[in-house]
């Protein structure tokens, strides 16, 4: 038995073990990865301020912060079932059953994949496979190959496995169908890369992208003139007006068929041609990765700017079940910083439930830090975040005063 459980070493699982941990609560952490981290550990890239985030570095400040606290840290352990029987929460995994009275969910995010002819081939990985490949293992994913899907963890994880000496033939879209919509029309793609161009390498470039904000008639005619091997980013060439058809290959990928395509998605005709390669990632973006939350009975809300759907919580990181906490990208894809900063709330807010030896103003300080948290996030993985951070409350506010009417 333990006063808090934890399921999830990520930044939001190690900062809520922390605060937890700070306050005199016996904390226990799950994890199924063989190192504490999570998405931290892959992270590698370099601030406004020329300052570089090493994730790696950042998850061992957090462990060497944790093993100092009454905090047990189960690694390679995966959780299977959770359950609420007699007062307590019940989380079976394949190391045993633990119980605790508060239970935090912090399990983060998974990628979308696209479908592409030939993507069982050996050598077809995500993208965030390729990066923990790079920046984990310090293996390389192969020597040179192509990236299909243009979006701001496609371009981040480019550059970082540039920087470990991998040839980066260029990034190309997918090609349009149900499983892809709008990460396959050059169109809507190059309008949701506007909203990061202030993370562009060149001031023309910053520029450019502030003007074409401003101007659906820029936008419209950047994407028509589009050059047709693309813009050079980091040295990589970001290639919005060609697709990848298909993967090829006996045993491995080897090649890949590359087609050009209008504004709108559609392939040109007789534009296919084939390009040799030894790995291709596949850029789909991120989800919630919530199913134990489901498994729990935490009631949903699906919101497309917070990723997808998402667990219903309060300000507080609190779900509508009793002792039920979440924080971190299960709560919409966001960055690490913004995932320590909720961590460290719902660790706050927990001791409160637990022990209420935290002053109000303190809970109000850690609100406040997420907000403020957000507001600086040097990557904003969809624009809109606040907006679908306000939706998620109201939906919150809701069904409390739906359960408040039916326990009356």
């Amino acid at each position: 038995m333990t006063d808090c459980l934890i399921i999830g070493a990520g930044p939001a699982g190690l900062s809520a073990a922390i605060a937890c941990g700070e306050n005199g609560l016996k904390t226990t952490v799950i994890d199924e990865f063989m190192k504490p981290g999570g998405r931290l550990l892959g992270q590698l890239h370099e601030e406004p301020n020329n300052i570089w985030w090493n994730g790696c570095e950042e998850a061992e400040k957090l462990y060497k912060k944790a093993v100092t606290l009454p905090i047990t840290l189960l690694l390679q352990t995966s959780v299977y079932n959770i359950e609420k029987k007699s007062g307590h929460w019940h989380v079976h995994t394949n190391k045993g059953s633990f119980k605790a009275d508060l239970l935090l969910i912090a399990t983060g995010a998974a990628e979308k994949s696209m479908p592409v002819p030939g993507w069982t081939l050996p050598g077809v990985m995500s993208i965030g496979a390729a990066q923990v490949m790079a920046n984990v293992h310090h293996v390389k994913p192969g020597h040179h190959g192509v990236i299909v899907g243009v979006n701001v963890l496609s371009l981040a994880i480019a550059r970082e496995l540039a920087l470990a000496g991998v040839k980066i033939e260029g990034i190309y879209l997918p090609v349009k169908n149900p499983a892809t919509l709008d990460q396959a029309v050059p169109t809507d793609v190059f309008k949701s890369l506007l909203n990061f161009t202030h993370l562009a390498p060149s001031a023309f470039l910053k520029a450019g992208g502030y003007f074409a904000r401003r101007s659906s008639i820029i936008q419209t005619a950047a994407v028509k003139m589009y050059p047709k091997n693309g813009f050079k980013v980091w040295g990589i060439p970001i290639k919005m007006r060609q697709a990848i058809t298909k993967i090829l290959g006996n045993n491995k990928a080897e090649k890949v068929c590359v087609s050009d395509i209008s504004s709108s998605g559609r392939i040109i005709e007789n534009s296919e041609r084939e390009l040799s390669i030894d790995f291709v990632c596949i850029a789909g973006g991120l989800y919630p990765l919530a199913e134990l939350a489901s498994i729990a009975g935490c009631p949903f809300k699906y919101i497309p700017s917070l990723g997808g759907h998402v667990p219903i919580h309060n300000e507080f990181m609190k779900t509508p079940l009793d002792g039920l906490y979440v924080a971190g990208n299960i709560t919409g894809i966001e960055s690490a910083k913004v995932a320590i900063a909720q961590g460290t709330l719902a660790g706050m807010a927990m001791s409160l439930a637990k022990n209420k030896s935290i002053s109000k103003q303190r809970i109000n300080q850690a609100i406040q830090n997420v907000k403020t948290t957000r507001e600086k996030a040097l990557i904003q993985f969809h624009p809109d975040i606040q907006k679908g951070r306000d939706e998620l409350q109201v939906a919150a506010t809701s069904l409390k005063n739906q359960l408040s009417k039916t326990a009356i």
